[in-house]
């Protein structure tokens, strides 16, 4: 094996060990062997590097991801002109709905949360700024892809499948593609507990002046609060408004 392929394999096993990290949130180099399959003896090693580059930390036996990753996030999403422009108008809306908004982009075929903001009713949720997730189950993904090219919306399925989260989840993919049709026809999308029960959520697309997609913001909330004509009229019509106003505000900045 040449000594190009070797560099890739060690790459390839020190983010199985930073993922392994995340997964367990801390570990022994026992327990991050058995999670990696990998030998204790390569773990540590490359525990041992990533805690000298400051990248973990140890308390005792146990090693958990450090801080600097989130200096490499801010940074990342500071660069980002989508974030400044829609992050005043996320927490406008989330003040005036009282519900939780979320701002996400596409990466990698998963939608990113990008910013958050609570509204007073917010419900928690086991999402954070970072966190990745599935585009055909989300309302905020589907936003996104309605907008993809064909080919686009293809590969990202091809590579993630469409794993269904509840019983409502569309699973399957002319389905999905009528779903998407609809959605560039009404100008936004819903989550009808299809990535979690009693939980629905409605997203706009954040587009550019050629219709290609930049991201999207979505409001989320029990389906208590979240029925009727708030969930079918005035939510899609805030959301269209806020994302207009992100759309002007990139364009001409």
């Amino acid at each position: 094996m040449s000594e190009g392929n070797t560099h890739v394999r060690s790459i390839d096993r020190t983010l199985r060990i930073v993922q392994a990290l995340q997964e367990l949130s801390r570990g022994t180099v026992t327990e991050i062997s058995n999670h990696v399959g990998l030998p204790k003896s390569t773990v540590y090693n490359h525990l041992q590097t990533l805690y000298e580059n400051e990248y973990v930390s140890r308390s005792g036996e146990e090693y958990h991801l450090g801080l600097r990753f989130l200096e490499h996030g801010g940074y990342i999403r500071n660069q980002m002109d989508i974030f400044h422009v829609a992050k005043p108008e996320v927490e406008e809306l989330a003040a005036e709905t009282g519900e939780l908004v979320n701002m996400l982009v596409e990466e990698h075929g998963r939608g990113v949360y990008l910013y958050r903001e609570r509204g007073e009713q917010a419900v928690n949720l086991d999402s954070y700024i970072g966190k990745r997730q599935y585009l055909h189950s989300t309302a905020f993904g589907k936003a996104m892809l309605a907008y993809m090219a064909p080919e686009r919306v293809d590969e990202i399925l091809d590579k993630h499948g469409m794993i269904s989260r509840t019983e409502h989840t569309i699973s399957d993919r002319e389905e999905l593609s009528q779903e998407l049709e609809t959605i560039r026809d009404q100008g936004y999308a819903i989550d009808d507990e299809e990535s979690l029960e009693g939980l629905r959520c409605v997203a706009a697309p954040i587009l550019t002046q050629d219709d290609d997609v930049l991201g999207a913001v979505s409001i989320s909330g029990p389906i208590s609060r979240i029925s009727g004509d708030r969930f079918t009229k005035e939510i899609p019509e805030l959301l269209r408004s806020t994302t207009n106003v992100i759309e002007i505000n990139i364009t001409y900045s």
